[in-house]
């Protein structure tokens, strides 16, 4: 990995820290390879279930590097969007741990994951409009899918920040923590995740992002195309087992 992006595991979670305190942890071109690396490592990785985003020095990332834009730095990754994230199609669970400042970019880091921790003292913006760009790293397309129609319009339109409470009141965050806390959270959330079955899991993403805005006949088409092969799987048996003697299973992947 590169110096401003950290990979530390915990159990069968990949923790990926940007890390540029210095900068508020602001996307430049490293960052952006370097959290690409991170993701590729956790789809690589069979013991890897869960991947968790945070950032250092009690900040989580105020977007792009407005310096390194004015270089013409590529804070893309090709494939994998924005930060090497944005439109990257990960199998495994995201977690973002959420702590201080989530601006721009990095609150689009947060809309790329699965799920959302907060610390109270978080905050939330999309303020593109207020130097004359849109949220194109995903803050546009994802939000008004993640909320009703008028509070995204809200939020995109005039570049206001919102608290982590009102954040969870609106369904953007799944747990507030104390400050400092996001992590320890997180991981305690990755933990109850990744005791569930890998192929599952990531049949689970499958669907949800191919029912996303499909007619539901189709929907219902894509998830039994899914639930075949599970029917058929070693982790469906060992489920099946491990109930049936009242154990924890051991799942295989396969």
């Amino acid at each position: 990995m590169n110096d401003t992006v950290r990979t530390d595991t915990a159990g069968s979670a990949l923790v990926v820290t940007i890390d540029r305190p210095r900068a508020r942890n602001a996307v430049d071109a490293e960052v952006a390879r370097g959290i690409a690396d991170a993701v590729d490592r956790l789809e690589s990785d069979p013991g890897l279930r869960v991947g968790v985003l945070t950032g250092a020095g009690g900040t989580f990332c105020a977007g792009m590097d407005l310096k390194a834009a004015a270089r013409c730095e590529q804070v893309t990754v090709p494939g994998k969007g924005f930060a090497g994230l944005a439109e990257a199609r990960t199998t495994k669970p995201l977690i973002a741990a959420v702590e201080g400042h989530a601006l721009g970019g990095g609150f689009e880091l947060a809309l790329a994951c699965d799920l959302v921790v907060a610390a109270e003292g978080a905050r939330f913006a999309l303020p593109e409009v207020k130097r004359g760009l849109i949220a194109g790293g995903g803050g546009v397309v994802r939000l008004p899918r993640r909320v009703p129609h008028h509070l995204a319009m809200e939020l995109l339109l005039t570049g206001r920040a919102i608290t982590a409470e009102r954040a969870r009141e609106l369904g953007l965050v799944n747990r507030l923590t104390p400050d400092g806390q996001a992590l320890p959270a997180a991981l305690e959330l990755a933990e109850e995740i990744a005791a569930n079955a890998p192929l599952a899991l990531a049949a689970v993403k499958r669907t949800v992002r191919r029912a996303d805005g499909t007619p539901e006949p189709e929907a219902f088409a894509a998830q039994t195309a899914e639930i075949g092969p599970l029917l058929h799987s070693a982790d469906f048996a060992e489920g099946v087992r491990a109930f049936t003697e009242k154990r924890e299973p051991r799942w295989s992947g396969r």
